[in-house]
């Protein structure tokens, strides 16, 4: 599973280069997965069904057709304080307002459809890569999240944080994430740095701080990809609604096999494979 320390620390990026990298150089059926998204930037597959783009990105990344058991959950802003539900691609027939998508959906509807496609997926696939959204340190979100650290806990994965170099405070973020998740802490079994410019000999004793402060291992920095670009769903990203088509996007194979490539050259493959291993 990889989760951030925030939003738009990369962890649809590199969800979607993983999916590609497993799919085409190990041959393995790998299905991209994201319990809950909140975003307006969607997707209709067949039947006009809806999901996330991020995980129809991430499907085609992977190989395979987009579905909805990927996304089951998509919530879409209306305005400030309500969003449209979309149930296993269909609208609910009540909006999240005044508190009933937390008190009452997450624990009825809400679990039960991610219990049913992480069950389909488990079944069909060979492994699975499971998108977390925003920070799973929200503390006023943990008793009734069915995104992050709880999605953890029912699938039993290991966790692997993603903290973005580039908007600065990264150490920071690693840290205070990892001590607001009280026994989650445990599932972290390893960190990313994301999106970092310039020398990477300068980041060294920042990583190696890391690892000795926390205990967690820096499975690798990744430099910022400039030229690299997949639509993003987060309205506080810099790739948002940069213009470019979605249809464009969905097969955009240099893309991917690129993001690929940064993973297989920057990031410790072997030790997540390791994890990964059931």
């Amino acid at each position: 599973m990889i989760q951030g320390t925030s939003s738009d620390a990369g962890k649809s990026f590199i969800v979607a280069g993983l999916c590609r990298l497993l799919a085409r150089d190990f041959n393995l059926r790998v299905c991209p997965f994201k319990s809950q998204n909140m975003s307006n930037n969607s997707f209709l597959i067949h039947d006009n069904l809806e999901i996330s783009l991020a995980q129809a990105i991430q499907a085609r990344a992977a190989g395979i057709e987009p579905e909805v058991f990927m996304n089951p959950i998509l919530l879409k802003p209306r305005h400030e304080k309500s969003s449209d539900i979309i149930l296993n691609g269909k609208i609910f027939e009540r909006p999240a307002e005044k508190n009933f998508y937390f008190e009452n959906f997450t624990e009825r509807e809400g679990i039960q459809a991610v219990r049913e496609a992480l069950s389909y997926i488990e079944k069909n696939f060979d492994t699975v890569i499971i998108e977390g959204a925003g920070s799973p340190a929200e503390i006023n979100l943990n008793a009734h999240e069915i995104v992050n650290m709880r999605i953890a806990r029912e699938t039993d994965v290991p966790v692997i944080l993603v903290a973005d170099v580039d908007r600065g405070g990264s150490l920071a973020s690693v840290v205070g994430t990892l001590e607001l998740l009280g026994r989650d802490r445990e599932r972290v079994k390893g960190i990313i740095f994301n999106k970092f410019r310039g020398d990477i000999n300068l980041f060294q004793s920042a990583v190696e701080w890391t690892e000795n402060y926390t205990g967690v291992k820096v499975v690798g920095v990744l430099p910022f990809a400039k030229n690299i670009f997949l639509e993003a769903e987060d309205s506080l990203s810099e790739n948002f609604n940069r213009g470019v088509k979605s249809e464009n996007l969905l097969t955009n194979d240099a893309a991917f096999d690129a993001i690929a490539d940064l993973i297989k050259n920057n990031l410790d493959l072997n030790f997540l494979r390791s994890l990964m291993s059931r």
